[in-house]
């Protein structure tokens, strides 16, 4: 049975608190709330009374800056579901990335807590903080704590100003010697569910307000380097050039095109930079990034290795030298066949087409994996922008995604019980 309409609009509740941290930014124009930053603590306090006041039993930020609010069980010792995301933004960012995760999780417990109901398990709703990893070299910091996979060298990282990650940690009131303590006894952990706008336009395609995903895409990332020879632009014959920009534009093209060849992989020249860079002199030299992803690792994997022979193959007949460097290779990350099955359940008891999907950008539920079984929600934005002040997400859509993600939980809970 899908959730009563009586209850007050998830949505409305979820657009106030999403505007109400809007204003917690590092930026006087526009938001930009980083990790650790003054802006980052005051949205977790505030993120704190919201637990409290939704209705959540114990509220604290933890060692890693963390807010963990715990809705409790029909017995102490019960193990607990996890539901989250982060509150932590990219420069000049929208609204809804990662933060609508963790207003939908205050909007099952209000609901829980307004009908007197206790369920056989915990539910902890987490506000994780380093999701974005914009301001240290560290990236999913928070979520990898609570997974017991945190890499205490991070804490040695900087940002762009020379402030060290542990020096920002204790300026926000964290305890670096206390983040190991943090990793969760996988026994006591039933699962992780995360709400999270698509950041794609699959959805409003589909004209649907909600998707179930699949898979975390697994990525791999390579700065290629072409050398051919600088020379005049007006002296030199078009056949005696070793033009190593038009053999990057063909290489770029071909990325296109190997990209698009399996359904669910793509691939990225995101970066270029041209040497030496002179309206009369043929480029010598020609850098560009790849960013090739897919939720398949066999599919991905494939395409890497059909893009590097491309690229090396237009790199010889073009008498241009090539050289590829790997810099970063993650393997895609399923989500719990299960939770899946759960919150495709909800949705079609909704009366909405279900529709699976993968997701082509990370989450911490890629971190949580290692803890713990994952089911990530995905919500329709607006012409599927993301990381801009345009990202957006109706009411409707988010009142649509909290209901599904309460139904899902009572589900969960039944089936727990039995």
């Amino acid at each position: 049975m899908a959730a009563s309409t009586s209850l007050p609009s998830f949505g409305r509740r979820a657009y106030n608190r999403l505007m109400q941290l809007r204003g917690f930014s590092d930026h006087p124009d526009n938001l930009t709330r980083l990790f650790l930053s003054p802006a980052h603590r005051q949205a977790a306090e505030a993120v704190s009374v919201m637990m409290r006041e939704a209705g959540c039993d114990e509220v604290s930020i933890d060692a890693l800056g963390t807010v963990v609010g715990r809705y409790h069980g029909e017995s102490v010792d019960a193990p607990a579901l996890l539901i989250g995301s982060h509150i932590d933004t990219v420069k000049d960012a929208g609204s809804y990335d990662g933060t609508l995760g963790v207003v939908a999780g205050i909007g099952v417990i209000e609901a829980l807590k307004q009908s007197g109901r206790r369920l056989p398990f915990a539910l902890d709703i987490l506000a994780f903080g380093d999701e974005e990893n914009v301001r240290f070299p560290s990236n999913l910091s928070s979520s990898r704590a609570l997974a017991g996979t945190f890499d205490p060298a991070t804490l040695d990282g900087a940002d762009e100003d020379g402030m060290s990650f542990r020096k920002a940690l204790l300026d926000f009131g964290g305890k670096p010697d206390a983040i190991g303590a943090l990793a969760r006894d996988p026994s006591k952990v039933i699962g992780y569910l995360e709400v999270h706008i698509e950041q794609g336009p699959v959805l409003q395609h589909e004209a649907l307000p909600v998707g179930i995903v699949t898979a975390i895409n697994g990525a791999s990332r390579r700065r290629v380097m072409v050398t051919g020879q600088a020379g005049h632009a007006g002296t030199v014959p078009m056949a005696l050039r070793q033009d190593a920009l038009t053999a990057a534009s063909e290489m770029v093209l071909a990325v296109e095109a190997l990209g698009a060849k399996a359904a669910l992989t793509v691939a990225t020249v995101g970066r270029l930079a041209v040497s030496p860079n002179a309206v009369n002199v043929i480029p010598g030299g020609v850098q560009f990034t790849l960013d090739m992803r897919g939720p398949d690792d066999g599919e991905r994997i494939a395409m890497v290795q059909a893009i590097e022979e491309a690229c090396r193959a237009i790199a010889a007949r073009r008498s241009v030298e090539i050289d590829i460097a790997p810099f970063y290779d993650a393997p895609a990350c399923p989500c719990s066949p299960s939770l899946q099955a759960a919150l495709s359940e909800a949705v079609a008891r909704h009366q909405i087409r279900p529709l699976h999907l993968p997701s082509g950008a990370g989450h911490d539920a890629m971190a949580m994996a290692a803890l713990c079984p994952i089911g990530m929600l995905f919500v329709r934005c607006t012409d599927g922008i993301s990381h801009n002040p345009a990202e957006f997400a109706s009411q409707s859509d988010m009142d649509q995604a909290i209901r599904i993600l309460l139904d899902a939980v009572e589900h969960l809970a039944r089936n727990h019980s039995a």
